[in-house]
Formats: C-alpha cells, sequence, structure tokens
C-alpha cells in the first residue's frame, strides 16, 4: 500500500486518526502529520512532544482550540473470535433496521393500494421519511450515551421497540396509526440499535474496519433481499397483519445474538458529554462537508430504493414481479456492501466512496431513465445501482471514523446522523411530488433527474473533503 508523504503543515488535518474532542487548551497549533499506515497493527506510544513520529495534533481557530489525538498506546485485534462475534451481532441488529428500510419500496406499494389508497404519493411518502428522520436524528442522543455506558441498554431498548413496531403494524387501519407504530416507534428503535451496532465494531477494527463494517452492513441487503419475497409469498395466503407479525417474530430471533455479542472493549469515555449535536466538530471542513455529502447521498438513495416497486408498477409490471426487482437490487447491495470496503481499507475509504457514488449517478442516467417499461433494463439498473449504492451507508461510517478517535466515535457519528436525518425527512416528500408533475413519464423522469443530481453533489462534497486532507493527487491514499 503506498504511503502519503505530505509536508508539516499546521493547518493539514491528519488523515486517519485525528478527532475533535470537546476540550479547550491554551496552546498553539501544533505541527502534525501525514496520513498513517492504515495496515499498522502497533501504535506507537504518545509522547507530549510534538514530532513527526508521534504528533499531539491540535487543530484551532481564533476563539479556541480542539485537541486531536491518536488512540494512546492501544493495538486493534483486527480479528479473532470475539472481534467477529461483534461484527456477527451487528449483522443482527442492523438487520432489524436496514432490513427493514431497504423493503420500504414493498410497505409503500402495499399502503397505495390498500389502507392508504385515498392519499397521494408525496404524503405517503412522508411515514417512510419520518422513520429514516428519526433513525438517524436520534442517534444524536444514544451516540454520548453509547460512548459513556456502552452498548447494552441501548441495544436491548432498541430491540424491544422494533419487534413491538412489527406486531402493531397489522392492527393499523388509518394513516395516524401507521406513522406511529412504522414511523415513530420503529425509528426510535432502529436508531438505539443503530450507533451501537457501528460503534462497537470501531472499538475492535481499525486497518480492516471499512471490511469489517462492510461485513456487518450486508445485513440491509440479507434483509432487503428476505423480507420482500417473504411478503410476497406471506400476503395472499395470511393477510398483512400475520405477516407483519411473522416479520415481529423473526426479529425477536435476532434480537437474541445482538443483544447477547454486542459490546465495547476500549474503556468507556470519562468526560462529561452532552446529548445535544457536539458542533464543535464542524470547525474542520473536511468533517463538515463530509456531513454535506452524507445529506444529498440520502437524498440519493431512499428515492430508488423507496419508489421503484411503484415505478415497475406504473409500466405495466405485476406486483410479484415488482417485489422480485426489489429483491434483485439487494442481492446487488450485498456484493456492493463488503467487496467495496475490502478495498476501501486498501487504497482509501474516500477514494471509494467517491467512485462508487460517482457509479450511481452513470447506472441512475444510463439504465433507470430510459428504461420505461423494459424490463431488462430495469433489471440491468437494479442490479448495478444495487451494487453501485451498497456502500453507500457502509462506508460512510467508516470515513467518519477517519477523522476522530474511536472513543470518541459516538459523538462524532451521531452528530453526522443528526445531518443526515434532514436529508432522509425531505428525500420522500420531495420525490412523491416530483411524481405529480405532468405524465407518468414526465413524472417519474424528474424523480430519476432528481436522485442523479443528489448523488452528483454528494459526490462532490466527499471528493472536496479529500482534496482538503491529501490534496489532488490521485494515487494518494485517504
Amino acid at each position: 500500500v503506498q504511503r502519503v508523504k505530505t509536508s508539516m503543515n499546521p493547518n493539514h488535518q491528519n488523515a486517519d486518526d485525528s478527532c475533535f474532542v470537546n476540550q479547550t487548551v491554551g496552546s498553539t497549533a501544533q505541527p502534525q502529520s501525514n496520513l498513517p499506515d492504515m495496515h499498522s497493527e502497533k501504535r506507537q506510544s504518545r509522547s507530549d512532544a510534538p514530532n513527526p513520529q508521534n504528533p499531539l495534533v491540535v487543530s484551532s481557530d481564533s476563539s479556541s482550540e480542539t485537541i486531536c489525538h491518536d488512540e494512546e498506546e492501544d493495538t486493534f485485534p483486527e480479528g479473532g473470535l470475539e472481534a467477529w462475534s461483534v461484527v456477527f451481532g451487528s449483522f443482527c441488529a442492523m438487520l432489524s433496521v436496514f432490513g427493514i428500510i431497504n423493503s420500504a419500496a414493498v410497505f409503500e406499494s402495499y399502503f397505495s393500494s390498500n389502507q392508504l389508497k385515498e392519499y397521494d404519493p408525496s404524503t405517503i411518502g412522508w411515514i417512510f421519511s419520518v422513520y429514516l428522520f428519526i433513525v438517524f436524528f436520534a442517534g444524536m442522543q444514544a451516540g454520548p450515551i453509547f460512548d459513556r455506558h456502552g452498548p447494552r441498554a441501548l441495544v436491548a431498548a432498541g430491540s424491544l421497540l422494533v419487534i413491538a413496531s412489527q406486531m402493531l403494524l397489522g392492527l393499523c387501519t388509518s394513516y395516524y396509526q401507521i406513522m406511529l407504530t412504522y414511523s415513530v416507534l420503529a425509528g426510535i428503535g432502529g436508531a438505539l440499535l443503530n450507533v451501537p451496532a457501528y460503534g462497537a465494531i470501531a472499538h475492535f477494527f481499525k486497518a480492516r474496519r471499512g471490511f469489517a463494517t462492510g461485513i456487518a452492513a450486508t445485513a440491509g441487503s440479507v434483509g432487503g433481499i428476505a423480507f420482500p419475497l417473504l411478503m410476497q409469498g406471506l400476503l395472499p395466503k395470511v393477510g398483512f397483519a400475520w405477516t407483519t407479525r411473522i416479520i415481529g417474530f423473526i426479529l425477536l430471533g435476532l434480537a437474541i445474538p445482538a443483544n447477547t455479542l454486542i459490546h465495547t472493549r476500549l474503556p468507556a469515555s470519562t468526560k462529561v458529554v452532552s446529548v445535544l449535536p457536539d458542533l464543535s466538530v464542524f470547525r474542520d471542513p473536511k468533517f463538515t462537508l463530509s456531513c454535506a455529502g452524507i445529506w444529498f447521498m440520502e437524498w440519493g438513495i431512499f428515492v430508488p430504493l423507496t419508489f421503484i416497486v411503484s415505478y415497475a408498477a406504473d409500466y405495466g409490471h405485476e406486483a410479484n414481479s415488482s417485489y422480485t426487482l426489489l429483491a434483485l437490487l439487494n442481492v446487488g447491495s450485498f456484493f456492493g456492501r463488503f467487496i467495496p470496503g475490502f478495498f476501501a481499507d486498501r487504497i482509501g475509504r474516500f477514494n471509494v466512496i467517491v467512485m462508487t457514488i460517482g457509479l450511481c449517478v452513470v447506472t441512475i442516467l444510463a439504465f433507470w431513465l430510459p428504461a420505461g417499461d423494459s424490463w431488462p433494463l430495469l433489471i440491468v439498473f437494479v442490479l448495478t445501482f444495487g451494487f453501485a449504492s451498497g456502500s453507500n451507508l457502509g462506508l460512510y461510517p467508516v470515513c467518519l471514523g477517519q477523522l476522530c478517535d474511536s472513543r470518541s466515535y459516538g459523538r462524532f457519528f451521531s452528530t453526522a446522523l443528526m445531518v443526515a436525518s434532514f436529508g432522509t425527512l425531505t428525500s420522500l416528500p420531495i420525490g412523491g411530488a416530483l411524481r405529480e408533475i405532468g405524465s407518468t413519464q414526465t413524472g417519474w423522469n424528474a424523480v430519476i433527474i432528481f436522485s442523479a443530481l443528489s448523488y452528483a453533489i454528494a459526490m462532490s462534497c466527499f471528493f472536496g473533503a479529500r482534496v482538503l486532507a491529501v490534496g489532488w493527487g490521485l494515487k494518494k491514499i485517504f
């Protein structure tokens, strides 16, 4: 792996393990090092004296300065039974959250044809946007709790809420009931599961963090394949109520390994933290650009994930075929979650996320925009977009992990989730409103272009963060 060498520059942020700990110091900015070797397992001893081999990195502004330091004298396991058991526990937790998220197109199509058939697409879209918003926004409160108290209580409470949501959903017949159970109840539960599922992995992996996180994130694809096919088979036989109850029992089974296996390794943070967002992290423009990239990426990804079934139905394809389309999208996403993660650890996390987001733009414009009623072209689109977008939700937490200490990861991750939540809140209502423009083809073309433009802006933001970190050199690893 090529290592990047940069000049000593007080304004150049450490490219791998810096963090923005909420501490005010009185010293001036110290020189800091370049991108560290992401494959090094041995940590150098920390020294109070700044030097090129072992720097104490300080990022400052006119009013205050924040320390950014390396993880102290710590060697990450990078594997072993305990570490991989945590990955499996996180997989089970993510399956309960992102498996439902990746099945949203089936719920959206069913609600539109049954309980909520008198509502317009934009109004129905708010159900899924509020769910996504709460999953990400409530993570702002869950992050500091994870840093201070660990994952146990969060995972237990989150498991209980997502199970209850599916058990109660089958009883809902009106808009507000579906909003409360599907959106609010499951959203809070998903937030409580999401932060510790990602955060615990960061305690056991550093050099292989992208790959390990990608393995756990395949849960969303597994759920996105299994749940739509399960609903396709069960809905005609047992009805909606028992279909959601069966999903609830599946989530109950997943809760057992999630609650048993997810735990932390590093000491808990002793710093008193607030559940309010840590706005000091936005002093670093790389973090700010990354958060903006996440916002627009959320705008881009959830439009096809939620509307692809309705798109196929509007162009004359049967419901069973449309459900299969969503399952195939998640087949592509399965491979897109861990393969890019594997290469991200070797050629750079930001490098890979820029490339995969760019591929999302290409697949949307080249395959979805001209698809219409062409079933073969739709198949090509869902498989290629599934692969390209599979790394979206798995890689950005790892990219953020390059900008903070593992012991403070929950706080930084949750602050980024707060930003992302407002992107998810608005994306689907915008998409639903665009569907109402003109004819069927005109409306869907507007939706598709909106998704592609959102991805293009997201790619620019992540690329900008990379340029600020290591410059324009395309061979530089970051």
